[in-house]
C-alpha cells in the first residue's frame, strides 16, 4: 500500500472508531456503525484504547515483530547471509544494492508513518478527556515517546523526512521534508515532554512506557547529534535504587529468555505471546488486544531457516585466550550457538547438519555459528523449532547499554576514568566477569584508546540487539574506525536509505526529491 494512502486510510483503531474527516456538508454522513473521532475519546479509557493501537503497530509484521530488526541489523556488520535463501529484498539491503523499492525498507516507512498518526491522533484528543487526568496525561506521554521513537527511526534511516505533528485531515494534507534539525527537535521536545509525565516503572503494568526508557532514549537521540552533555544529563536520571531502579542482571541471558522478561536490566521491550506452533499473524493487520507473536526466533534460528548469521567480523570481535587475552569472553557462548553446543534444555546437541547452509571462520576455524539471543531452542527440541514464531519479547532498551553510552558521554566530554568505570561495570557482571580495563589488548590511557575500548565493550555486549547500525553512523564520521566496517560503503550515498518510490510518487511536497545516489 503506498505510503500517504496508508496513513490516509487508516480508519480503526482498537473497537470501530472512525478517523474519517473529510465529508460533504449537503450530506448526511453519520455512520450509526462506527464511532468519530469527535464522538470517541471523551473518556481516559477510550483515550488508552487509542494509545494501545500505538503499541500494536509497534509490534506488528512492518515494524518489531520483523522488518524493523532486519532493516537494522542489514544495515550493519553484525550479520551475513545464513545462505542463498534469504530472500531477494534483504540480500539487497544486506550487499548495498537497495533501490526506492524495496519491500522491507517499504514496510518499515510505512510502519513507521501509522504510529506517527496513531500517536498525533491521541495527542490531539487527549484534551477532550477530564474524567481520569492521570490517565490521560500518562497516554499522552506514550504517544509522544512512540512518535519520538518512530522520527528517531526515520531520520536516522532517511535524513530529512515529511513530518506530521498532527493528523492528516485530507488529501491535500501532504508535508514537504523537514530539515534533518527540526525533525531532531521535535523528537527531543516529545521525549522531555514524556519524561516528565510518565510513571516509574513500579507504576505502570509491565510493557508500558516509563520516564526510565524516555530518558534512555532521549540520550540515544542527543549523543547521535554529539550534544553529549545533554545525553549524560539524561541518562543520569535513569533510578538505580528503590523499586524503581535498574540493574544488571547477575545472569546474561536473562536479557534474552522468556522467563526472565521485565527483569531489573529491562527499561522497555515489545511484549510477544507464544501462540503455539505455526501461529504468526502476516497480514498487517494490527489490531490492539490482539495477541501478537514475533517471527525473529524463526527467521535467525539455527534449526529452522537461519536467513541470517553471525558475521565473522562480529564473531572474532570476542576477546578469546586463543588471541592471548587474558580470558575468554563467556558472552560469546552466551551470543552464539556453535556445533556442539547442547540445547532443548540439555537434551540436544547441535550439529553441522542442523544449521543448514553457510559456514563462519572463527579465529582462523570454519565452524558453524548461529545466533542464540532470543531464540527459544534452549528449551525446546529440533522438530518443534522447525516452524515456532515465539512470544519472547524483544528488548528495546536494557540498562547495559545506558552504561556504554554514559562512558561514550564521558569519554566524548574528556572524563576517561568516569569513562572506563562505567564500562567495568558491564564487564563485571557474575556471569561475565571479564577482566576490567585496562586490559593488554584494550589500554586505556588516552581517549583513542578509551573510545576503541567503547566500540569494543558495545559490541560484544550488545551484538545483533539493533544497535550497531546506528552506532556506525554516529561514529564514521568522527574518524572512529581506522577501516571502514561497511564494505559496500560509499560516500555520499550509503549513509541513508533512498526515501521510498511510493512517497515520490504520491506526495507532490517531495517528487523528485531523492536522497543523493539512488
Amino acid at each position: 500500500m503506498k505510503t500517504k494512502k496508508r496513513i490516509i486510510q487508516f480508519l480503526a483503531i482498537s473497537i470501530g472508531f472512525s478517523l474519517y474527516a473529510c465529508k460533504k456538508d449537503a450530506l448526511n454522513t453519520n455512520n450509526e456503525n462506527v464511532v468519530s473521532t469527535d464522538q470517541y475519546f471523551k473518556t481516559a479509557g477510550e483515550l488508552q484504547a487509542g494509545t494501545n493501537a500505538i503499541y500494536a503497530t509497534v509490534r506488528g509484521i512492518n515494524l518489531v515483530a520483523r522488518e524493523w530488526y532486519f532493516l537494522h541489523d542489514l544495515r550493519s556488520d553484525d550479520v551475513a547471509a545464513g545462505g542463498s535463501q534469504l530472500e531477494v529484498p534483504r540480500a539487497q539491503i544486506l550487499n548495498g544494492n537497495v533501490d526506492p523499492t524495496n519491500s522491507v525498507m517499504n514496510a518499515v516507512w510505512n510502519g513507521l508513518y501509522t504510529v506517527i498518526h496513531r500517536a498525533n491522533t491521541v495527542i490531539e484528543n487527549g484534551p477532550n478527556v477530564s474524567d481520569d487526568p492521570t490517565l490521560r496525561d500518562r497516554c499522552l506521554a506514550e504517544a509522544k515517546f512512540l512518535r519520538a521513537w518512530a522520527y528517531f527511526e526515520l531520520v536516522s534511516k532517511w535524513g530529512a523526512v515529511p513530518m506530521y505533528t498532527e493528523t492528516v485531515k485530507s488529501p491535500s494534507d501532504y508535508q514537504p521534508r523537514a530539515e534533518v534539525g527540526a525533525v531532531y527537535q521535535f523528537i527531543v521536545q516529545d521525549l522531555q515532554e514524556a519524561a516528565n509525565i510518565l510513571p516509574g516503572k513500579s507504576g505502570t503494568e509491565n510493557g508500558r512506557i516509563t520516564h526510565a526508557a524516555a530518558n534512555a532514549l532521549l540520550g540515544r537521540v542527543l549523543m547521535q547529534q554529539g550534544d553529549y552533555t545533554g545525553a549524560k544529563e539524561a541518562l543520569l536520571k535513569i533510578p538505580t535504587a528503590g523499586a524503581d531502579g535498574y540493574r544488571l542482571t547477575d545472569r546474561y541471558l536473562d536479557n534474552f529468555e522468556e522467563e526472565t522478561e521485565f527483569n531489573s536490566e529491562s527499561i522497555f521491550e515489545i511484549v510477544y505471546v507464544d501462540k503455539g506452533d505455526n501461529d504468526f499473524n502476516w497480514s498487517t493487520d494490527d489490531t490492539p488486544n490482539a495477541a501478537q507473536s514475533t517471527i525473529r526466533n524463526q527467521e535467525y534460528n539455527p534449526v529452522a531457516w537461519r536467513n541470517l548469521i553471525p558475521s565473522n567480523k562480529l564473531l572474532n570481535e570476542f576477546e578469546n585466550a586463543e588471541t592471548g587475552a587474558e580470558k575468554t569472553d563467556p558472552r560469546f557462548s552466551y551470543s552464539f550457538y556453535q556445533t556442539g553446543d547442547r540445547y532443548n534444555n540439555g537434551a540436544d546437541i547441535l550439529t553441522d547438519a542442523d544449521q543448514n547452509n553457510n559456514s563462519s571462520i572463527v579465529n582462523g576455524v570454519r565452524k558453524k555459528v548461529s545466533f542464540r539471543k532470543f531464540m527459544i531452542i534452549y528449551k525446546e527440541s529440533k522438530s518443534r523449532a522447525s516452524y515456532h514464531p515465539g512470544g519472547n519479547n524483544q528488548r528495546i532498551i536494557r540498562y547495559a547499554e545506558v552504561l556504554i553510552n554514559l562512558a561514550e558521554c564521558e569519554a566524548e566530554l574528556g572524563n576517561l576514568t568516569a569513562a572506563v568505570s562505567y564500562l567495568n561495570q558491564v564487564r563485571a557482571r557474575a556471569s561475565v566477569a571479564m577482566p576490567p580495563y585496562p586490559t593488554a589488548q584494550f589500554p586505556v590511557a588516552t581517549k583513542e584508546d578509551v573510545i576503541k575500548a567503547i566500540i569494543h565493550e558495545k559490541s560484544v555486549e550488545l551484538s545483533n540487539e539493533s544497535l550497531r547500525n546506528i552506532d556506525i553512523l554516529r561514529w564514521r564520521p568522527k574518524g572512529y574506525f581506522s577501516v571502514e566496517p561497511i564494505t559496500y560503503f560509499r560516500p555520499g550515498r550509503d549513509e541513508l536509505l533512498p526515501i521510498p518510490q511510493a512517497e515520490l510518487d504520491n506526495n507532490p511536497q517531495i517528487s523528485g526529491n531523492q536522497n543523493p545516489g539512488y
